[in-house]
């Protein structure tokens, strides 16, 4: 991406339609010196204002994509941030971190599987012992594999890893971290357009993503009294590594072509909702979805 770019009013025009050369090409997990166009995470773009001035946050799937532009806008607005991701995605890892560090915040990685109960208590753990306490979770990382045959083709292994990654990990980051929130602290959750127009081969994932919508609102009823929030982003096609390594090569060329503005998005279109729900701008907001989906609904 050139600056000028970034200058563009025309959200149908801001970024030119990426994935033509990668539909297939790249391996899970996916890493983004692979992809022959490589996202825009706000490297250039996002500026801080202080919002998050001295707050402590913890972003899974912090490496790449979305996580990356989260981690990049928080540290921007002033956070020390924990970034949590796989260990086959270390040198995205270490780019983030570089990232984090270059704006004058504190980066803590932790590579492993939340898909280990014990993984995510160490997260929570290693937070507030290396940071000096939490104030922000991002429930970002997430595990898809489209599955263009349907049920059929889901297997019991699929199945269980994508519910061990993007539920249950979610609910035992959120149990283990809630002791440690104060008020003022905020949760977010990444759901997905999928969780209300659901994709056949994306069947398993969509679930998961509805889930984490009902998830999101009963957590929030549960902490509101704690003057702890919880609110949820749902994206939609984003370019992230993860299209690439997980969509056949004919969805890839043709993704977020559907949409009504007719384009995919960039995960730095997504960071400022996160930041939006971590500040106290969003203060009297709890139990929401926010649609950042290039104009697909979300009801």
């Amino acid at each position: 991406m050139t600056q000028d770019q970034y200058d563009r009013d025309n959200p149908t025009e801001q970024y030119p339609d990426p994935g033509q050369q990668d539909g297939g090409n790249v391996p899970h997990p996916g890493v983004t010196g692979q992809m022959n166009d490589e996202p825009d995470h706000g490297e250039y773009s996002y500026r801080g204002s202080g919002r998050l001035a001295g707050r402590r946050a913890v972003i899974t799937g912090a490496d790449s994509g979305i996580g990356r532009a989260v981690a990049i806008a928080f540290a921007r607005e002033g956070a020390d941030v924990l970034i949590s991701y796989l260990p086959e995605e270390e040198k995205d890892a270490q780019e983030t971190v570089r990232l984090v560090e270059e704006a004058g915040r504190t980066a803590v990685r932790v590579p492993g599987d939340i898909r280990d109960q014990q993984m995510c208590r160490e997260i929570i753990e290693r937070a507030v012992d290396e940071l000096g306490g939490l104030d922000i979770l991002v429930n970002n990382a997430a595990y898809q594999m489209a599955q263009p045959g349907g049920i059929t083709d889901i297997t019991d292994e699929q199945f269980d890893r994508v519910m061990k990654t993007n539920l249950y990990a979610m609910f035992w980051l959120c149990r283990e971290a809630v002791p440690h929130l104060r008020p003022g602290s905020s949760i977010i959750n990444t759901s997905s357009v999928q969780a209300f127009q659901s994709s056949a081969e994306l069947m398993d994932y969509a679930s998961t993503k509805a889930a984490i919508v009902a998830f999101t609102k009963a957590l929030a009823q549960s902490l509101a009294h704690k003057g702890v929030r919880v609110n949820a982003v749902a994206p939609g096609p984003i370019w992230t590594p993860l299209i690439p390594a997980t969509m056949p090569e004919e969805k890839v060329d043709s993704f977020g072509g559907d949409v009504p503005m007719g384009r995919a998005g960039q995960p730095a279109e997504l960071a400022p909702a996160y930041v939006f729900f971590a500040s106290q701008e969003s203060s009297y907001i709890t139990g929401e979805t926010l649609g950042v989906t290039g104009g697909q609904p979300v009801t």
